[in-house]
């Protein structure tokens, strides 16, 4: 009996532990070409447990024996494990061609008098039909369910069901009678799960009555759906003998890559005024020189064939920021300006937003000083100033931040520069981190209202950088208006592996600035370029006075950062259908000098230091040779490329993205971060889905 009841408890035990949680690791790698896939998703199948793999492509996640883990990532096939033994599970994930879709199956109200089918009733499906841009919609009285599908191989999933705030089930979703519904908007999977968390990753049916307002859920989804951009207007090609000086300000922004990068993984159309080329060419570091002489940078061209047209050349001006480390930066005075509004509530604003801070927290010294402003209907200060090496006290004050309430955007960049101003760190770090998704709708809130206030506060020395956070209703164009005119940079995080790249990776030459309105002035010699076209910087560019006046501010260049711009040139002599015929001049004459036969342009930069307003002036010369494109000249023209491609360009001759492609697997080079192998991963994605 005593050994029967051992055996018992044996048994017990061992069955307890069969259940316990343990913790699992692993990595996620592509099949194609082994390389480490960040941000990819791993889920508890049948739970809201999940996890992301970091930037290396590891993760770790609380799994039971018998639990099937779900690995995910968008462009690429699902795989499901069952938990076994092991705590270390490698996943290795292929290639998925499929396509999104959503089948919508419309309803009718049977009539028994008839034995037949009647429209006596408007049905939900009805209006339904038609609301998903990009993806096909299929009616049909066959079957009556809603199934929102993101792939083709995901099995046919109830969707999420929100009717005037509140989850509804799918039984009383078909007895809504439709005439009673004012307004329906449809999230796909990728679209719900951003939005609503694992509840929504089935696709989510939002709907509001007639007659209903307060409605929290609704006014999220309007917020998905309402992002603002400047607008572009493309560069075109100017001739030389008419416009004979290119001048532009410096933009080290990235932005725009890692905007558009989500739009893809998030499989969204693709807006073009999101696209700005330059941002996407500068999210990528170059091997660039360090510069060795008295200037902060050095100054590098090249020239070779242009690979999307046989009768232009392109040309590439690249600028090497001098790179210190971390503890010769001087003393840093950072007022770190939170949006807490209740438009940062979901996971991808405010939480994500506080984890990313940690970050950077992390890296701060005893000499650094850290203020934290928050703003919501009004403003306030949550943290006075506080030694770097008070982390817990900092991380504290991070953690117990939440969101709610209107957005007082300009109170807070006010009190946020008072503080930094009464610190001022001379001959030191002086920055306010406005970290934010950009929704502005209290005081001082449009565009031009922005673009006054942050005008008047450069003046104090204090510098800025902006971080956008969020889907949706992100607010590009009043960031990047900051960003340009308060002498600081734009990023855009949406994900921890970006995080990591901005505060971890360049976290120096996030905050530290080595040269302040950096502007560029390329002259070409009309005897060997008959017409040129900058690519990108539309929103930069100055007039060619503005090049040597000290009172027009330009960018700014940090500590280690690269800056590459791209010109495409039409040499002389070419007939081009991209220049039109223009009359003789009856008053004067245009004539290129006889000599400089060996010289393709002349480029002036000019730039300030941090700390003093007058400007220095550097020269070089491009000899007009071309050369075999360099591994990174083949990159940097292979993501120009895709941006014109995603910009419906006129001047990327048709090209297909099998050249992009093309272009960067040739110049990818050794690329130990990964970034570029992400870029060729993103652009198979893409192809996939268009």
């Amino acid at each position: 009996m005593k050994n029967l009841l051992q055996l018992c408890m044996v048994l017990l035990l061992s069955i307890q532990l069969n259940a316990q949680e343990k913790n699992i690791t692993g990595l996620i790698t592509t099949a194609d070409d082994g390389l480490p896939l960040p941000g990819a998703s791993i889920i508890v199948k049948g739970t809201t447990t999940g996890a992301q793999t970091n930037f290396d492509g590891k993760y770790s996640i609380k799994a039971k024996e018998g639990d099937k883990l779900v690995f995910s990532y968008v462009g690429l096939k699902t795989k499901k494990v069952t938990v076994g033994k092991s705590n270390t599970i490698n996943v290795a994930l292929k290639t998925d061609n499929s396509l999104e879709e959503v089948v919508v199956t419309a309803y009718s109200m049977y009539d028994n008098s008839r034995g037949n089918y009647s429209k006596q009733k408007t049905t939900i499906a009805s209006k339904l039909s038609g609301r998903v841009a990009g993806v096909p919609i299929t009616n049909s009285n066959s079957n009556n369910s809603v199934k929102i599908r993101g792939t083709k191989d995901v099995k046919t999933k109830e969707p999420l069901y929100i009717l005037d705030g509140k989850t509804i089930t799918e039984t009383k979703f078909k007895t809504i009678d439709a005439d009673k519904i004012k307004h329906i908007e449809i999230l796909n999977a990728q679209q719900g799960n951003v939005v609503f968390g694992y509840e929504g990753s089935k696709g989510v049916i939002v709907m509001r009555t007639k007659g209903h307002t307060n409605n929290v859920d609704f006014d999220m989804v309007n917020d998905f759906l309402n992002e603002s951009y400047a607008q572009i207007q493309e560069n075109p090609f100017k001739r030389t003998t008419s416009t004979p000086l290119s001048t532009f300000s410096i933009d080290v922004d990235k932005a725009s890559y890692s905007n558009v990068r989500r739009m893809i993984n998030n499989g969204e159309n693709i807006r073009p005024d999101a696209v700005k080329i330059e941002e996407m060419v500068n999210y990528f570091t170059y091997n660039y020189p360090q510069p060795t002489g008295k200037h902060p940078f050095s100054i590098n061209t090249e020239v070779v064939a242009t690979p999307w047209h046989e009768d232009t050349q392109l040309v590439r001006i690249g600028l090497q920021g001098k790179t210190y480390k971390n503890d010769d930066l001087p003393a840093s005075n950072l007022t770190f300006l939170i949006d807490v509004s209740g438009s940062m509530g979901s996971q991808n604003k405010l939480p994500l937003l506080k984890s990313a801070f940690k970050l950077l927290v992390n890296q701060l010294r005893e000499k650094d000083k850290v203020s934290i402003v928050v703003y919501a209907g009004a403003a306030g200060v949550v943290l006075e100033p506080t030694s770097g090496d008070e982390k817990e006290k900092i991380l504290a004050a991070l953690n117990h931040l939440q969101s709610g309430g209107s957005t007082a955007g300009g109170a807070g960049i006010k009190l946020a520069y008072k503080l930094a101003e009464e610190n001022f760190k001379k001959n030191g770090n002086n920055r306010v981190i406005l970290a934010t998704d950009g929704d502005f709708n209290v005081g001082a809130s449009s565009d031009t209202d922005m673009q006054t206030l942050i005008e008047q506060k450069r003046k104090s020395g204090v510098f800025l950088s902006v971080l956008g956070f969020g889907y949706g209703n992100y607010k590009d164009s009043k960031l990047e208006i900051l960003a340009d005119k308060g002498n600081g940079n734009h990023a855009y995080i949406d994900t921890m592996q970006e995080a990591q790249k901005v505060f971890g990776k360049e976290f120096g030459g996030t905050l530290y600035t080595i040269a302040k309105d950096v502007k560029i002035q390329v002259e070409f010699n009309p005897k060997k370029v008959q017409a040129y076209r900058l690519i990108g910087y539309e929103n930069r560019l100055l007039a060619d006075e503005d090049f040597i006046d000290d009172t027009i501010d330009a960018g700014e260049l940090g500590n280690g950062h690269t800056v590459t711009a791209l010109y495409e040139v039409i040499p002389a002599g070419v007939n081009s259908d991209y220049l039109k015929t223009i009359p003789n001049l009856k008053y004067s004459q245009t004539k290129a000098m006889s000599n400089y036969n060996d010289e393709l342009f002349t480029v002036k930069f000019r730039y300030k230091k941090p700390d003093e307003s007058k400007s220095i002036e550097m020269v070089h010369v491009q000899n007009n040779k071309l050369s075999e494109s360099s591994e990174d000249m083949k990159f940097a023209s292979a993501v120009a490329l895709f941006g014109m491609q995603i910009r419906n360009s006129k001047y990327c001759n048709n090209t297909k993205t099998a050249k992009v492609l093309e272009l960067a697997e040739n110049g990818r080079g050794e690329d130990k971060e990964g970034y570029r192998a992400e870029f060729i991963r993103l652009v198979k994605s893409y192809d996939n889905l268009n």
